[in-house]
């Protein structure tokens, strides 16, 4: 029975991180009119860290062995906290609407695929399904963000900035993908995770010192900042080292597909944003084409 109910939440994985990691164009939504983006991923990091360090030492977690894991684990918390973090939420403080941002990010399965595809062995490379899926799974999350990169939202303008923040976003989280798959040896979560933050803290406090905007704290900003830190990084990062532990990069950078669509649901149930037939059919198709992504493929005969 223990092995069943393991078995059913290793399943259940990639639903629940889609759906965390969703929420946090919601959460910038909340907390950026009140705060500097810098300053806020650094109060939060800190925040996460403490609430790790309690974990870990109340569960006695060991820490990674080598201090060449710590320095992997390092570079992926750079990359992956604090840079994919830092272009994001700088680009949404510079007016960059979600869906534009969200749409820019998500070309990460792509750029995954051609860089597998290049230099990877053949064990690891993308058939010809899997690039089908990417390309279904993008015509897709095109048609789930048409209306916003269209019509846009108050104050929702492009420049060279957050376009180049966004942009950076995207590069972080994808080689920072690839380096955890290649270069991290799975250890504890927690202790992982750990290390990575303090990595990106490293990063960020330059650029949180740079800024002059005051952080106001109300219930909407204290409210973003408890959900960033319990359910973005104390889950939602945990469940992507995860993820990228037990599965082919490709496979799980495509799961990126399908947080657009899951913001669409949860904006509408929230804000009432309307859902309209092309969204739903945009939602259909990134469905279908992450699945083609994440199928097993049929074993070669010998």
């Amino acid at each position: 029975m223990a092995d069943r109910d393991t078995s059913v939440l290793i399943r259940l994985m990639p639903a629940v991180f889609v759906l965390i990691w969703a929420t946090g164009f919601i959460v910038a939504r909340y907390g950026m009119p009140h705060a500097p983006p810098f300053t806020f991923l650094l109060v939060r990091f800190l925040l996460s860290i403490g609430c790790f360090l309690i974990w870990i030492t109340i569960a006695r977690v060991r820490w990674p062995q080598t201090g060449l894991q710590w320095i992997h684990l390092g570079v992926t918390g750079m990359l992956m906290h604090g840079g994919y973090l830092g272009g994001v939420w700088a680009a949404v403080k510079g007016g960059m609407g979600s869906g534009l941002s969200s749409l820019i990010v998500s070309i990460q399965p792509v750029l995954t695929a051609i860089w597998l595809s290049a230099v990877a062995s053949a064990a690891h490379r993308v058939s010809g399904r899997q690039w089908a899926g990417l390309l279904l799974g993008f015509a897709g999350l095109v048609l789930v963000v048409w209306r916003k990169l269209v019509e846009g939202s108050p104050g929702d303008h492009v420049t060279w900035s957050n376009f180049s923040w966004a942009v950076l976003a995207l590069l972080c989280i994808t080689a920072g993908t690839l380096y955890q798959k290649q270069y991290v040896k799975p250890c504890d979560v927690r202790s992982a995770n750990t290390v990575q933050l303090m990595a990106a803290a490293i990063v960020i406090v330059p650029m949180a010192l740079l800024e002059t905007e005051p952080f106001r704290w109300n219930l909407e900003s204290a409210g973003a900042m408890a959900w960033s830190v319990l359910g973005l990084t104390l889950g939602g990062s945990s469940l992507l080292y995860l993820l990228i532990q037990r599965g082919a990069a490709a496979s799980v950078a495509s799961l990126m597909y399908l947080v657009p669509p899951t913001t669409a649901v949860i904006a509408w149930l929230l804000f009432r944003e309307p859902i309209t037939v092309v969204t739903v059919i945009g939602i259909a198709l990134t469905a279908f084409g992450v699945a083609l992504v994440v199928r097993p493929g049929r074993p070669r005969a010998p």
